[in-house]
């Protein structure tokens, strides 16, 4: 099974809301997921972001993939240098 860290569309038409899960990268974008890591809101000034910087240190470490947006989070959010620095600690 192929795990991916990908945004869940939520909200109202033209005022999106996402969430920032863990799953199959065979479900469907808005379906299936294995875990709520977070969310993100871009309609609020300035974009609001919440990550579980655990459970994504925990999914990335077990091979998780992240979408190229999610991977920008987690970059902004300082999670993706967090992981690197313990992969090199090894």
């Amino acid at each position: 099974m192929a795990v991916k860290l990908r945004l869940k569309r939520m909200g109202a038409k033209k005022d999106p809301f996402y969430r920032i899960v863990a799953a199959d990268s065979r479900s469907p974008r808005d379906g299936r997921f294995i875990e709520s890591i977070g969310y993100y809101n871009p309609t609020s000034v300035p974009a609001e972001v919440k990550i579980d910087e655990e459970a994504a240190l925990k999914w990335l470490s077990n091979g998780a993939q992240p979408s190229d947006t999610v991977r920008n989070l987690l970059s902004t959010a300082g999670v993706m240098k967090r992981f690197h620095e313990s992969k090199l600690g090894k």
